[in-house]
């Protein structure tokens, strides 16, 4: 930990310098906006930086049902610096986001990643090479489900659910070829993913031998959403007219080696050798808002080539809904089912959750609180109470 924290401080330290050296030369213009970021352009408009952070401070307390004993902390949930913008040419884009809260390292310190803290999280240059037509290379999410694309930051809830959490693909290292289109007012979005199948900062020689395919569609019956509303939570435009997002997400990973392919444990046998499997998942999802009324509906369903019970398969479903009053208060609900199959890394357990968000600045400055009921069927059922801000520049 003591690590961790001396190499955030290190990032840190090199982040103010960075800014005031730009301060400095007297060449670049600087604008910004909370929420917005802090954005630097040269004169001769050669390339454009948008700097910005944020942090998540989240109180979280647990009872136990049938014992009654209660267990809390207060912690820094995340705490990110993002880097955006293009280069040399408004079609060159590129963004770098960090993680520097200890939460966001606990999957570091392993062989695989050079046994260090798993700080980067985004790292690609995205290439607008036709109307309509962009190629991204690097290391970013891959075209999952809808809660995962959908920015941490951005979200109903405290966090995503349980349905998110334990079927996600998260983010890896390869290519993406995404393509925009439109049917009269529709909007068709497309996006296929080659990449290597283990997850971010992976610097060990392809683990588990074999590569990950993913692809993606969604329709857009109504149009796009105002100000790119389908990736945020909460309909805080207040849409005039409805409008809907239908997504269908189907991913191959070929030999997987962790417990739920992009992330988990290693699976490794009594000799260290891998174990591996093909894991095949699919997705779909509805995202929908009107008049200050939103809902998002997902399915998930991972299965395996193998019955091994190394690895994170079953189905989930979540469904969710909230009203964003005037005063900028929403108030809503979430139903969340895990179903596990019998060799699964994960079990089977039903939440109900009822949440209350405060929107000071939009996602950029507000308070959000939730409470939930977990139902587990093998285990004690619990009651979880939490509190979060979020500050984001």
């Amino acid at each position: 930990m003591i690590t961790i924290m001396k190499y955030s401080n290190h990032i840190g330290s090199l982040v103010v310098f960075f800014l005031v050296s730009f301060s400095a030369f007297g060449q670049i213009n600087t604008t910004g906006n909370w929420g917005k970021g802090l954005n630097f352009s040269p004169q001769d408009s050669s390339f454009q930086l948008k700097f910005g952070f944020r942090f998540q401070t989240l109180y979280q307390g647990v009872m136990d049902l049938e014992t009654n004993d209660y267990e809390d902390r207060l912690l820094t949930r995340r705490s990110r610096l993002k880097f955006d913008g293009w280069a040399f040419n408004p079609n060159v884009v590129y963004k770098v986001e960090l993680a520097i809260s200890n939460r966001d390292h606990r999957s570091g310190h392993i062989p695989e990643s050079g046994n260090t803290a798993n700080i980067v999280l985004d790292a690609a240059v995205k290439w607008k090479f036709a109307p309509g037509w962009q190629l991204w290379f690097g290391q970013t999410k891959l075209p999952g489900n809808r809660e995962r694309v959908i920015s941490s930051q951005k979200l109903q809830f405290v966090d995503r659910s349980l349905v998110n959490s334990r079927y996600t693909l998260d983010r890896d290292l390869g290519v993406q070829l995404r393509h925009k289109s439109k049917m009269g007012n529709a909007v068709v979005n497309q996006a296929i993913a080659l990449s290597m199948g283990e997850g971010r900062n992976i610097i060990s020689a392809n683990p588990g031998g074999g590569h990950q395919i993913t692809g993606r569609i969604e329709f857009l019956p109504m149009g796009d959403f105002t100000s790119k509303g389908d990736y945020f939570s909460s309909d805080l435009k207040r849409e005039g007219t409805p409008k809907l997002s239908l997504g269908i997400t189907g991913d191959f990973n070929d030999n997987a080696v962790r417990q739920r392919g992009n992330l988990g444990g290693f699976n490794t046998d009594a000799s260290g050798e891998y174990i591996t499997t093909d894991l095949t998942t699919l997705m779909v999802d509805a995202h929908f808002k009107y008049n200050g009324f939103s809902a998002l509906s997902e399915y998930a369903y991972k299965s395996s080539t193998e019955d091994l019970g190394n690895f994170g398969v079953g189905q989930g479903f979540v469904i969710q809904g909230g009203y964003l009053t005037d005063k900028n208060v929403e108030i809503a609900g979430r139903y969340t089912t895990i179903m596990a199959e019998t060799n699964s890394t994960i079990s089977d357990i039903t939440e109900y959750t009822l949440g209350l968000s405060k929107y000071v600045i939009g996602h950029s400055l507000k308070v959000q609180t939730d409470i939930s009921l977990q139902d587990n069927p093998n285990n004690s059922n619990d009651l979880v109470y939490r509190l979060q801000v979020e500050v984001a520049l």
